[in-house]
């Protein structure tokens, strides 16, 4: 017995020590199947969910008005600024000004002018948008101490996409020096129509691959320079008989007809991912009977945002032109503007006028008839434009224009 148990022991312990030895392997086996090899992404061990976004933040603190302030461009009476027009970006936040000819007397009263606006802006987080339509040739604002810049006819007729880049680099330097942010240029209109009152010589010229050549590297030169290059007049205002100033045009083409054609230098301007798009005043009946194209969801919704798939910053023609006052109210041109899925609505002439689109804006949101959540995304594409070219409301001084006006000399001798 004494010996049976001496013998079982040793068969006991060594039992024992083998179901130990088992277990610790499958533990090693576990580790070994568990454990990440060299080669797998390992997470960090700061990393931290995603901060929200600023601009977000930016947007949820602003008020309702501050919003819809920001989708309104308005234009102002005189050379100086007066208490309209500050009150108007100081109280109502308008998001931009327009300046014309009629705000422009000299080089000096020009840029007091500006500074004077962006100074009257100092209050507010969002700097402004200052605006010109700074062509060449017949379209052009600044005063006789610049060397006057030809049009886009006489540079098309060249045939070399740098001489346009360089004249969009020349038009640049002009609105630097002078405290403007904002182009309303390159022209992608076509001028497909001789009789056309509007357009003629602010076309590079009579095909689409001519405008579009051109005008993508006029576009080019602006925004390399530092100024928001806006192009316009979509779909297209270069087969129109009348000035849509005046009258609203009506151009009986079909889609498949303005494809081929009009809507061909747009398109080059999207895939170059443009900053911002003109809408212009007028009737397509083919496409929308009764609403023009800067107020019509037929041709910004389904066309601009949906066939052809821009995101960027839409903004109307001047409303107060007589294609839109002579035919639509005012404040409903706005709103089918908006929900039609335009950011930004011009309002060239009159403080009531900018007031009464504003109240309007602001009143169909409060009768549910527009969203928080439309205004948000022009109000965050606005943000962004201007983030991206980062505006300021910094005074400028009165320039020496000596080296700028050789530039454009010389330029115009190679033309």
């Amino acid at each position: 017995m004494n010996q049976l148990r001496l013998y079982r022991h040793p068969l006991r312990w060594m039992g024992r020590l083998g179901v130990i030895l088992l277990i610790g392997a499958c533990m090693l086996l576990v580790q070994s199947c568990s454990r990440p090899q060299a080669n797998e992404a390992q997470p960090s061990p700061t990393a931290t969910a995603a901060e929200p976004d600023p601009l977000d933040r930016q947007i949820a603190a602003m008020s309702l008005e501050d919003k819809v302030g920001q989708m309104i461009i308005a234009g102002i009476d005189g050379k100086a600024i007066d208490a309209e027009a500050s009150r108007m970006i100081k109280e109502e936040r308008i998001g931009g000004i327009i300046l014309y000819g009629t705000n422009i007397a000299d080089l000096q009263g020009m840029v007091a002018l500006v500074n004077a606006l962006k100074e009257a802006n100092s209050g507010n987080a969002v700097p402004l948008l200052i605006s010109v339509d700074q062509e060449g040739g017949k379209v052009s604002r600044m005063p006789k101490s610049f060397t006057a810049i030809p049009s886009n006819k006489k540079v098309g007729a060249t045939n070399d996409p740098s001489l346009a880049e360089e004249m969009g680099k020349l038009l640049a330097e002009e609105l630097k020096l002078t405290g403007f942010n904002m182009n309303f240029a390159p022209v992608l209109d076509v001028n497909s129509n001789p009789a056309n009152p509007i357009i003629g010589t602010r076309s590079f010229g009579a095909t689409a691959e001519l405008v579009s050549r051109m005008g993508m590297a006029e576009m080019k030169g602006i925004r390399e320079n530092g100024i928001i290059p806006v192009v316009k007049h979509f779909p297209g205002h270069g087969d129109t008989s009348v000035d849509s100033h005046l009258e609203l045009p009506i151009v009986n083409k079909t889609r498949e007809e303005l494809a081929k054609l009009e809507w061909l230098p747009f398109e080059a301007a999207i895939e170059q991912k443009t900053d911002a798009i003109m809408v212009a005043h007028i009737l397509y009946p083919h496409l929308d009977p009764d609403k023009p194209a800067s107020i019509s969801a037929a041709i910004i919704g389904d066309v601009l945002r949906g066939k052809m798939g821009y995101d960027g910053v839409v903004m109307t023609d001047d409303l107060t032109m007589g294609a839109i006052t002579k035919n639509y109210g005012l404040a409903e041109a706005a709103l089918d503007s908006v929900q039609a899925g335009s950011d930004i609505v011009l309002i060239a002439h009159g403080y009531d006028n900018a007031l009464q689109v504003r109240d309007a804006i602001l009143k169909s949101m409060q009768d549910n008839k527009l969203s928080v959540e439309r205004i948000d995304k022009s109000v965050r594409r606005i943000l962004s434009l201007k983030q991206r070219y980062n505006l300021n409301d910094e005074t400028v001084p009165v320039p020496d224009l000596k080296e700028l006006n050789a530039q454009i000399e010389a330029w115009i001798n190679r033309l």
